[in-house]
């Protein structure tokens, strides 16, 4: 894991002193630690070799080592409590039953203190015609198949009506665009509707802010919160097919207000909505042709050009998930964890250390007068690996919060040099095969 990287730590290590934790100045308050642990309702006097401040610490680091064993992250972290034989070989059984023990709530409010905290962080330039952008999007993870998973999680099903070969959850997060921190986020089975997901959290969107949508997450209902709740929050969404709607007034060639009908399904849901509802439409050329795309963003104070520029940054989000499932899970289809309890706390704990290497990239962006969302992802991710395990070497016994406030360090030849945002649809590439592909073959029975 780490020989690839080697080079560039022995030139950090010029620069930074690994073994000086005074670098690290910024931290999660330990109180939040304190709060988080006090969810659980597995409290014992007992005195474990893993207490529950250490297990919670070993879930981030199962998140940051992805490529080894539970118990080998454990060990590598030296995370045993003192005087309980901190350097031999953990039982395996041993560790799962601590985590069962932790459960997944305190990782739970861990992470939706820091996303709330650090999520409505103003940066120096990072606000877009004075509004705070954040993303709503979601994604998928792959558990492991076991009767259990299956029965909780469920699955799609494939275009033979087979189901697909291994459980799903479903996330769906917002997050702020421009420093990549996870605000909040709602998981569940796969079958969970994402709007419905989404809805659970929309209310926690800051004030003066716009907020891009993917077009699968087409509401009146879930729309018209984010701009009638809250004080100056607004919206940006595509088109859906077949959107039928009529023109009220035309503000340019490209630009114009249109009126649509509130289906009948979601006035019964929510009677409060109108009948009608009237929102701007912006259309803009690239390169395959015309999109158009829908906003709450008023005429007066936003262009046209501005409104469909700003659409790109949707992708910001997508950037997200990659960190996460490419860098941080190693390219790990399946998550590790066979319970479903654990499942949830393994995902809530990727999320929190996304959000921790996220806020530490953040931090540094301002050392250096640079934009958090410049910060090599991957590289951060690595560096803050390898400095985990020189903590732990050098002060094993030390607890969550003492070890969390030391993660901190100057990143500076971490910074990337930023490409333009696509402007074209993602495709999807046939995977290559030695073998070849006979598409008339019956279906496996």
């Amino acid at each position: 894991f780490f020989m690839p990287f080697q080079q560039s730590l022995l030139e950090l290590d010029e620069l930074f002193n690994f073994s000086d934790l005074s670098t690290f100045t910024h931290n999660i308050p330990i109180e939040w630690v304190e709060s988080a642990l006090s969810l659980s309702d597995k409290a014992t006097i007992r005195r474990r070799r893993l207490p529950s401040d250490q297990v919670l610490w070993l879930v981030l680091g199962m998140a940051i080592f992805r490529d080894e064993p539970v118990h080998e992250v454990a060990r590598r972290l030296n995370i045993c409590a003192q005087g309980l034989a901190s350097d031999s070989l953990l039982a395996r059984s041993g560790v799962t039953e601590a985590r069962k023990r932790l459960g997944s709530q305190p990782v739970e409010w861990l992470f939706r203190q820091t996303g709330h905290q650090w999520g409505r962080e103003r940066y120096t330039g990072d606000e877009w015609q004075g509004l705070q952008v954040f993303a709503v999007d979601g994604a998928l993870f792959r558990t492991p198949d076991t009767p259990e998973l299956r029965e909780h999680f469920g699955s799609g099903n494939t275009s033979t009506k087979r189901q697909t070969p291994f459980p799903m959850m479903r996330l769906v997060a917002l997050m702020n665009v421009r420093s990549h921190i996870i605000v909040d986020a709602q998981v569940g089975p796969y079958r969970r509707n994402e709007i419905r997901l989404a809805d659970e959290f929309i209310h926690k969107i800051p004030d003066d802010s716009v907020t891009l949508f993917d077009k699968g997450f087409w509401s009146a209902n879930l729309l018209l919160k984010v701009s009638q709740q809250g004080k100056n929050r607004h919206w940006l969404i595509p088109e859906k097919k077949n959107l039928v709607r009529e023109e009220v007034e035309r503000y340019g060639k490209n630009d114009r207000l249109v009126r649509m009908k509130v289906s009948p399904q979601a006035r019964k849901q929510n009677p409060e909505l109108p009948e009608y509802w009237e929102v701007r439409e912006v259309s803009y050329t690239v390169k395959t042709g015309l999109k158009t795309v829908l906003t709450s963003l008023p005429i007066g104070t936003h262009s046209a050009k501005a409104v469909a520029g700003l659409y790109q940054e949707r992708w910001e989000i997508e950037l997200g998930f990659r960190d996460i499932k490419s860098s941080m899970q190693q390219n790990a289809i399946t998550l590790r964890s066979k319970k479903i309890e654990l499942v949830y706390q393994e995902v809530w704990g990727l999320l929190l250390t996304y959000n921790v290497i996220r806020r530490e990239a953040s931090q540094a962006a301002i050392m250096f007068d640079k934009n958090p969302s410049d910060i090599r992802f991957k590289a951060v991710c690595q560096y803050i690996a390898v400095q985990l395990i020189v903590m732990a070497a050098a002060n094993p016994v030390s607890g969550t919060g003492r070890r969390l406030s030391e993660l901190r360090s100057g990143i500076a030849s971490l910074f990337l040099k930023r490409r333009p945002r696509r402007t074209t649809p993602r495709t999807v590439k046939i995977s290559k095969t030695r073998y070849p592909v006979d598409r008339n073959a019956a279906p496996l029975k």
